[in-house]
C-alpha cells in the first residue's frame, strides 16, 4: 500500500509516493532519471522489497515530471527541487539515505553532504554520456560525502562498472544490465533474477547503515 503527497519546492511541485514499513528504522528517498519517473523497474522492485526490512521508501517524482514535461531541465534546478523537498522526507525524524537512478543519482550525489544524508544511493550512475568517457561525472560521485553504493548494469553505455575509477564507494554489477537494468533474453541471468541482485545488495547495504 502506497500514499502520495506533493510538496512545492521552488521548481515547482514534487511528488513523493511513501511505501512505508511498520517499524522504520530508516527512510530511503529515491528519484528517477531524466528519461523515466517512478515506474522505472528497478525504483518499483525497491519500493516492493525493503520495506520488510524496515525501510521506508519515498519514490520522488521531480517537479518537471509532475508537470509532464518530456525534458528535464538543468541540473541547478534539479538540485533546488531535491532541497526543497528534503524536509518532508526527514520530517519522519529517521536517518535518511539519498537516492536516484541515473540523473536522480547526480542530484543526490550533488547534495548529500549538505543536506546530512546518511548515504547514497546511486543506481545506473552516468558516469559520462555514451561514447564519450572523456566527458567524466566521477568527480560528483566521488564528493558525495556520505557512504555510497552503487549499482551499475555490466552493459551500461553510460559507464560499465570497469570503467568507474577507484574511491571511497561500494559498486555492485548486475550482470547484462543496460542503463535501464534491463538484460537481453539470451543472458545467463533472467530479468527477475536481476532486479534480486539490486535489491539484494541495497537491502544489505542499508543494513550495515541501521546497524
Amino acid at each position: 500500500m502506497s500514499t502520495s503527497e506533493i510538496i512545492q519546492t521552488g521548481a515547482g511541485e514534487a511528488r513523493i509516493t511513501w511505501h512505508t514499513a511498520k517499524q522504520a528504522r530508516l527512510v530511503l528517498a529515491v528519484s528517477h532519471g531524466a528519461g523515466g519517473g517512478i515506474e522505472a523497474r528497478d525504483l518499483q522492485a525497491l519500493a516492493g522489497a525493503l520495506p520488510p526490512l524496515g525501510v521506508s521508501v519515498a519514490l520522488v517524482e521531480q517537479p518537471w515530471r509532475v508537470a509532464g514535461k518530456k525534458v528535464a531541465p538543468a541540473p541547478k534546478t534539479l538540485d533546488t527541487g531535491w532541497r526543497d523537498l528534503w524536509p518532508a522526507v526527514a520530517r519522519k525524524g529517521l536517518p535518511v539515505v539519498a537516492g536516484g537512478r541515473s540523473a536522480g543519482a547526480r542530484v543526490a550525489c550533488r547534495t548529500a553532504a549538505e543536506l546530512g544524508a546518511a548515504g547514497v544511493l546511486a543506481l545506473s550512475f552516468p558516469l559520462h554520456p555514451p561514447g564519450k568517457p572523456e566527458k567524466s561525472r566521477a568527480a560528483e560521485l566521488l564528493g558525495a560525502g556520505a557512504p555510497t553504493l552503487v549499482v551499475q548494469g555490466g552493459n551500461d553505455p553510460f559507464g560499465k562498472p570497469a570503467e568507474f575509477p577507484e574511491g571511497a564507494y561500494e559498486l555492485v554489477e548486475v550482470p547484462f544490465g543496460d542503463h535501464g537494468f534491463a538484460v537481453p533474453k539470451r543472458a545467463s541471468v533472467t530479468q527477475q533474477e536481476a532486479l534480486e541482485v539490486i535489491t539484494a545488495a541495497v537491502g544489505t547495504w542499508l543494513g550495515t547503515l541501521m546497524a
